[in-house]
C-alpha cells in the first residue's frame, strides 16, 4: 500500500463492500452450522435462531462491526507490512480470534456452549474472516 494516510471515505466503502460478504459468509454460518449445533445443547430448552426484525437489525449491526474491524486491522498491517498474504493472514486472524474466538471462549466458560461446537464453527469464521482480509486487500489495491 503506498498511501499510509488513513482515508475515511476509502474506509467506509471497503468496509460496505467487505460485509456484502462477511453478512452472506455469517447468516450461512449461523443457520446451517452454528444454530443446529446450538439447537442440539440446548434440547429444546430455549429457541434457537428466531428470525425476527429485531433478530435482523442486531445481526446487521454485529456483521457490519466486524467488517469494520476486519477492514481496519487489515489496513493497519497493510501500511506495516505491504498489501500482501501476511496482511491478510494476520489481519484475517487477529479479527477471528478478537471476535469469534472471544465469543466462544466465553459461552464454553458460561456454560452456554460445548467445545465441540467451538472446534466446528471457529475455523469456518477463520476462513470467513480470510476471505474478507482478501477481499479488503483486492480492494485497497485498486484506491491506491
Amino acid at each position: 500500500m503506498e498511501n499510509k494516510v488513513f482515508n475515511l471515505k476509502q474506509f467506509i466503502i471497503i468496509t460496505l463492500i467487505t460485509s456484502v460478504w462477511i453478512h452472506i459468509a455469517e447468516v450461512a454460518r449461523a443457520l446451517f452450522v452454528a444454530f443446529p449445533l446450538m439447537e442440539k445443547f440446548f434440547a429444546g430448552r430455549i429457541p434457537i435462531g428466531a428470525m425476527e426484525l429485531s433478530n435482523a437489525l442486531i445481526w446487521g449491526l454485529w456483521d457490519t462491526l466486524l467488517s469494520a474491524v476486519l477492514v481496519f486491522i487489515f489496513w493497519l498491517c497493510s501500511v506495516a507490512f505491504g498489501n500482501n498474504l501476511k496482511s491478510i493472514i494476520i489481519s484475517g486472524t487477529t479479527t477471528a480470534l478478537a471476535t469469534i474466538g472471544v465469543f466462544w471462549i466465553a459461552s464454553v466458560n458460561t456454560g452456554l456452549g460445548a467445545w465441540s461446537s467451538a472446534a466446528i464453527i471457529f475455523p469456518i469464521a477463520w476462513a470467513e474472516m480470510i476471505i474478507g482480509a482478501w477481499i479488503a486487500a483486492k480492494l485497497y489495491s485498486k484506491n491506491k
